[in-house]
Order: structure tokens, then C-alpha cells, then sequence
């Protein structure tokens, strides 16, 4: 669900596990213990079709952007003479995706999730309409995060909403549906970019989310009728909100995403432009552990934005973990493959997007097919086990890439490494739910969609700065590239936004190949650092606990007259 935000910091809470026993419920007997006499009395009609159908055309929004703007962006780099803060039109992206979703986490419990998601798609498609009549870095920039807001909402939304409607064993097959149409927007993305790029202007690739958004709008307004707490007074609902908390942990987001935009690019690790917000945004995240504690902070809220309890259980913490390193590595390759086609094998634009539609094509059945069996036989850790070893082994061959592979070699290493992306997509969610009673699914669901989302940020930020040190080095050498003008092009973390056909070609053949093999060798660092981390993943899988998944539904937030012949599933109002 697009792109979209996985959090460091999150295992600390280990550390003040003595302290917070006072604050913490533990439900493991219920949460890994199924009632013998449980009746699966779940019966879907057409109304939550109806909103799942919507909810899939709402995806197509975060769908499109997360995948139409990488083929595009050395052109948009170009045009708006962005240079290094080129790394801000996906960072400002991320960085406000992933800061906004534990807030609105809370808002929607005290707001209802209809509003917050109408106005999640209202935010999403103004932040467009700002991108593509964007006349300056600044202003694209600003778009951009106003699109992050938005894409933030939705895409945690969406999934607090198919939780509040559907029981958790049957979750993946409904959020299977919506995948299917966000793998039309992630499959169509590149294409659709690389074609608009080639024939007119990239605003267009902006400009396309306004018809989608408003359609998305109206459908959501006229369907989306579900319960929220609507005898709250105002006063009431502002008083159940963690403003501190809030404020600690966007502050500390937003720190630490900004000293990432600029490592290994702009300054080095162990420069103080680096290390001053690194430092503040991991003491700001103790800070944050500590305010959710109603134990140790007499500040804390009545109702934390994260609470601790979360992460009571074993499977909680891991399944934090692994989000955080699949989100991470899924943009990994979404980011750099595109630096391989077109800078390696000088695919134009246009060639490059289609080039693509492996990763898209593979990853969606991908996941449709872990959705299915978790549904099936309610065991997740098979699924996490198999996708990780799959997605390791992906990536792994990525390393084999050079200016010589084939069209069959890389279409294959796509599909291999997109399969294993697909199982692991939406699958660590049911497994950090399960942990979890359903009065804390919400919490729970903005936690988890935090962590996916800080993932993804980690996952353009880290493999651009080992991207960018690598081909330093390699140009540093002076044997691959001696051109000065080439040098000059490769140089002070230029290389990215240079990765296109037309660029590399515009230097004598000779000098191409050196270009070539600098990219070469730099993306090779980059997959093998991957494969570490994938490697990670996999370790940390098998040593998940598996718990049982809820077949009944409990939730103060289904559909509104629930007892008619459209909809018959259980709710307590």
C-alpha cells in the first residue's frame, strides 16, 4: 500500500521492560488460545464489497506514486535544477508518511476512520495538484509532503478499516482484493511514467492523481458508513490525545530521517551535520518510551499513542523487526533497479518502466498467495520463513547484473526476488495483530504502519548513502573513469540523479564503458548489503511463535445498521 512508513528504537522498550510490568495487560492466554466453542458467524455482503472495492481504487493513488515518479526523476532532477536535494522528492514523501500515521492512529478513535480517510484523499490529492504545477525545487518539495500526509492516512486507513470490517483470520483474503488493484497502480506506475516522460511533460505523472483522487473521494463519501464514538463530547475526544507524545516522536522521526537524507551524500557519517540529529532523534525516541509509560512518566497520557503493551510478546517485537527490514529492502530494489536499466544498460525512460513489470507482476500474485494460505491453515510463520529465503536469494542475483545480462537473466532475478517481496508484503500485519486484543487494533495497525513506513524511508536512504560512497571510491581510483567531465558527473553523490541513457551516451564510447561499470560496481555493493539484511530477516522468522488468529470479529467501529441482509458480522455498539 503503497509506497509507504518501520521504527528504529522500537526494541528499546526491552530495556524498560522491569519497570513497565506494572503497565503492562498481558492476554497471551487469549491471544494464543482459541475457544474450542468459537463459531465462525462472518457473513460479507455487498455493502463491504462496495468499500473494499473503494477502499482498492483509493490505493491506486499511493500505488501510482510510489513507482511513476522513479523513472521520472532524472527528468524532473533536470528541469527543476534540483542537484543533491533531488533526495527530497522521495524523502519529504516518506518522511511526512511515516511521522503523520501513529497521530492519526489516534484520531481515528476519536474521530472515526470515515472523516480522517476522506480527508486523507482530499490531502493526497491537493498535494498533487501542488507537484505538478510545482515551478521550483521548493514548491515540488512541498508538494511532495503534503502528499505524504496524505498517502500516510491512507494507506494505515485502509488497513485499520478492512480490520475493523473483516476477522482477523480472513483479513488477507479482502486485503488480497486491494492489493490486486494496487499492483494494476505499482505494475501500470513505471510504464505509465516512462511513457508520459517520453511524450510530454512529467507533471502529467502529478497531475493523474486528480482524477483518481476525486473518484476515490465520492465513492468513500457515498459507501464508507461505519460506527465511531460519536457520544463523545469534543472537549472529551481533544483530552484523549497524546500530544506529547505525538510531538516527542514526530520531532525524533523527522530528526533522524533528515540526518539520513544527508549521509554519505552530503557530508560523512562522522560530520556534525550528521550526528547532532542522529543523536537527537534516538535520545528523542527514549524520550518517547518514556512518555508512554503511565509508570515512569507522570506526563503520560491516558491513552498513549503506542502503547507499550504491544510489544509484550516475542512474536511482537520480531514481527516489528522484519517489517521494518521488508519495507526496507521492497524500495531497496524499487529504487535501484531502475539506476541499473538505465544507466547500465541505457534503457530510455520509456524502456526502463517496462522493464519493470516483472517486480510489479510477480510480487502481487505473490502476495495474494500468503494471504490465501494464512486465511487457509492460520499460520503466518511458514509465510514469513519461505518469503524471506526467496527474497534473500532475489537479491542475491541482482549482484550477477553487469552490462552483458540478458533480458531473460534480469527478467528472471525479478521475478525470484519479487516473489519473495510479494509473500513477505502484508503478512507480518496479521502476526503483530494476533498479539494483540481487538481493542488495541487500531493503535496496533498505526504502530505497524509507522514501522513499514519508517522501512521504506531507511530503505532509500541507507542503500543511496552505500550507492553513493561506493561510486566515490570507484571514482576516487581514477581507473574506470578519468574524464573530467565524467567525474564531475559521478562525483559528490551526483551519480543517482545522472543514472539516465542520455547522460551516460553523451560521452565518447570509451568513456560510456567506464561510466557503466561504476554503476556496475556500486549497485553490486548495494544488493550485497542487502542480502545481509535479508539474511536478518530470515534468522529472526524462525524464532516467531505461532498464534492463533481470531475468527470472530469484536470491534466498536463496523458498519452502521449491521443487522441488515447485507452484512451480518459481529460488532459491539
Amino acid at each position: 500500500m503503497g509506497p509507504d512508513l518501520t521504527g528504529p528504537g522500537q526494541p528499546a522498550a526491552r530495556q524498560f521492560s522491569l519497570a513497565l510490568s506494572i503497565d503492562v495487560v498481558v492476554e497471551e492466554k487469549a491471544a494464543t488460545t482459541e475457544v474450542a466453542s468459537e463459531q465462525d458467524d462472518f457473513h460479507p455482503g455487498i455493502r463491504l464489497w462496495t468499500i473494499i472495492i473503494g477502499l482498492g481504487v483509493t490505493i491506486l493513488l499511493t500505488a501510482l506514486e510510489n513507482t511513476i515518479v522513479t523513472v521520472a526523476m532524472p527528468s524532473i532532477i533536470s528541469e527543476l535544477n534540483m542537484g543533491e536535494n533531488y533526495i527530497w522528492i522521495t524523502n519529504a514523501f516518506f518522511v511526512c508518511s511515516a511521522a503523520i500515521q501513529p497521530l492519526l492512529g489516534q484520531l481515528c478513535n476519536v474521530f472515526g476512520r470515515r472523516w480522517i480517510m476522506l480527508a486523507s484523499v482530499a490531502v493526497f490529492t491537493l498535494g498533487s495538484g501542488i507537484c505538478g504545477g510545482a515551478n521550483s525545487a521548493a514548491m515540488l518539495i512541498a508538494g511532495r509532503a503534503v502528499q505524504g500526509l496524505g498517502s500516510g492516512g491512507i494507506g494505515l486507513l485502509i488497513d485499520i478499516i478492512v480490520s475493523d470490517l473483516v476477522p482477523l483470520r480472513y483479513r488477507g483474503n479482502y486485503i488480497g482484493v486491494i492489493l490486486s488493484l494496487y499492483g494494476v497502480g505499482t505494475t501500470l506506475g513505471p510504464f505509465i511514467g516512462g511513457s508520459i516522460v517520453a511524450t510530454t511533460t512529467w507533471r502529467w505523472i502529478f497531475y493523474l492523481n486528480l482524477p483518481i483522487g476525486g473518484a476515490s473521494f465520492v465513492i468513500l463519501f457515498l459507501f464508507l458508513h461505519v460506527h465511531y464514538r460519536d457520544h463523545v463530547t469534543l472537549k472529551e475526544k481533544i483530552r484523549r490525545i497524546d500530544f506529547l507524545g505525538n510531538a516527542v516522536l514526530i520531532t525524533s522521526t523527522v530528526s533522524i530521517l533528515y540526518a539520513l537524507a544527508y549521509a554519505g551524500t552530503s557530508y560523512g557519517w562522522s560530520d556534525w551535520h550528521i550526528l547532532v540529529p542522529l543523536l537527537v532523534g534516538f535520545l528523542g525516541l527514549l524520550l518517547f518510551l518514556f512518555t508512554q509509560s503511565k509508570t515512569l512518566c507522570p506526563f503520560a497520557a491516558a491513552e498513549p499513542v503506542v502503547p507499550l503493551r504491544l510489544f509484550h510478546h516475542r512474536t511482537s517485537l520480531i514481527v516489528t523487526i522484519n517489517t521494518f527490514i521488508n519495507s526496507a529492502l521492497t524500495f531497496w530494489g524499487v529504487f535501484f533497479l531502475p539506476v541499473f536499466f538505465q544507466a547500465v544498460l541505457l534503457f530510455g525512460p520509456q524502456r526502463a518502466g517496462v522493464a519493470l513489470l516483472p517486480m510489479s507482476l510477480v510480487a502481487i500474485p505473490g502476495s495474494a498467495l500468503a494471504a490465501m494460505s494464512i486465511s487457509r491453515w492460520g499460520r503466518y510463520k511458514p509465510v514469513h520463513v519461505a518469503g524471506f529465503a526467496v527474497f534473500m536469494l532475489g537479491l542475491g542475483l541482482f549482484m550477477l547484473q553487469d552490462p552483458q545480462t540478458t533480458t531473460a537473466q534480469w527478467a528472471a532475478y525479478q521475478c525470484i526476488c519479487a516473489l519473495g517481496a510479494g509473500i513477505l508484503l502484508n503478512s507480518h500485519l496479521p502476526a503483530f495483530q494476533s498479539a494483540v486484543p481487538e481493542s488495541d487494533q487500531a493503535a496496533a495497525t498505526a504502530a505497524w504502519g509507522f514501522i513499514r513506513s519508517i522501512g521504506w524511508v531507511f530503505g532509500v536512504a541507507i542503500p543511496a548513502s552505500i550507492f553513493n560512497s561506493r561510486v566515490g571510491e570507484l571514482v576516487a581510483a581514477g581507473e574506470l573513469v578519468t574524464d573530467p567531465a565524467a567525474v564531475k558527473m559521478l562525483a559528490g553523490g551526483e551519480a543517482y540523479g545522472a543514472a539516465s541513457a542520455a547522460q551516460v551516451q553523451q560521452f565518447p564510447l570509451e568513456v560510456q564503458d567506464g561510466i557503466r561499470l561504476v554503476y556496475t560496481e556500486a549497485l553490486k555493493r548495494v544488493f550485497l548489503v542487502s542480502v545481509a539484511v535479508a539474511g536478518v530477516g530470515f534468522l529472526l522468522s524462525l524464532f516467531e511463535d505461532e498464534i492463533v488468529l481470531r475468527k470472530r470479529l469484536d470491534t466498536e467501529f463496523g458498519l452502521k445498521h449491521e443487522n441488515d441482509r447485507y452484512n451480518r458480522t459481529k460488532s459491539v455498539v
